[in-house]
């Protein structure tokens, strides 16, 4: 376990920075780099084992439609669940498992929620680029990333699978669970 969280520093305060300045000169091999460390991250939290209730899901701005009149990026909440993207589905989720859901609309936001929600762990949704920079600045706390899908390039109308979403929680939350209902 603690193995795990030595072996994810590495990855994201050397190994990450390192591939980065290797991406100046291999451009179009960036986002792959970013893609790898992601995948290492979850693999090395998973192996931590972390459990808590106490969950923080950070969604970015661009899941909500463009078109939309309600901007949610102050309160998630305001949203009128139309349907029209995931958001609706998302809140549901996060309201079922009773966890904190912010909207971020950058790197600055979203450090600005995780420092007031003050979460036990995160779950990030994100393109590559903000993913991976944000696994290094929430580094100790362990954070399950989830890369968007952006069917109509990038910060416009993404989307998530929400299968993916729900594994993560189920994952933070699995010991919980198992406890609550043998009670």
């Amino acid at each position: 376990m603690k193995i795990s969280k030595i072996s994810r520093g590495i990855v994201l305060k050397v190994f990450y920075p390192l591939l980065m300045l290797v991406s100046a000169f291999a451009k179009s091999r960036k986002e792959a780099f970013q893609y790898a460390v992601i995948r290492m991250n979850n693999r090395l939290v998973r192996a931590e084992k972390t459990r808590t209730r106490k969950i923080l899901v950070l969604l970015p701005h661009c899941l909500q439609i463009s078109d939309c009149q309600i901007r949610l990026t102050h309160n998630i909440y305001n949203c009128k669940r139309c349907g029209k993207c995931g958001i609706r589905d998302l809140i549901g989720i996060a309201e079922q498992y009773g966890l904190d859901l912010s909207i971020a609309t950058g790197g600055t936001l979203a450090r600005k929620v995780v420092k007031e929600v003050r979460p036990e762990a995160i779950i990030a949704v994100a393109c590559e680029r903000d993913l991976s920079s944000g696994l290094v600045d929430t580094y100790p706390l362990p954070v399950l990333g989830i890369p968007n899908e952006r069917p109509f390039g990038p910060c416009v109308n993404t989307r998530v699978d929400l299968e993916r979403v729900k594994e993560a929680i189920t994952f933070f939350c699995s010991d919980h669970y198992a406890r609550k209902s043998s009670d």
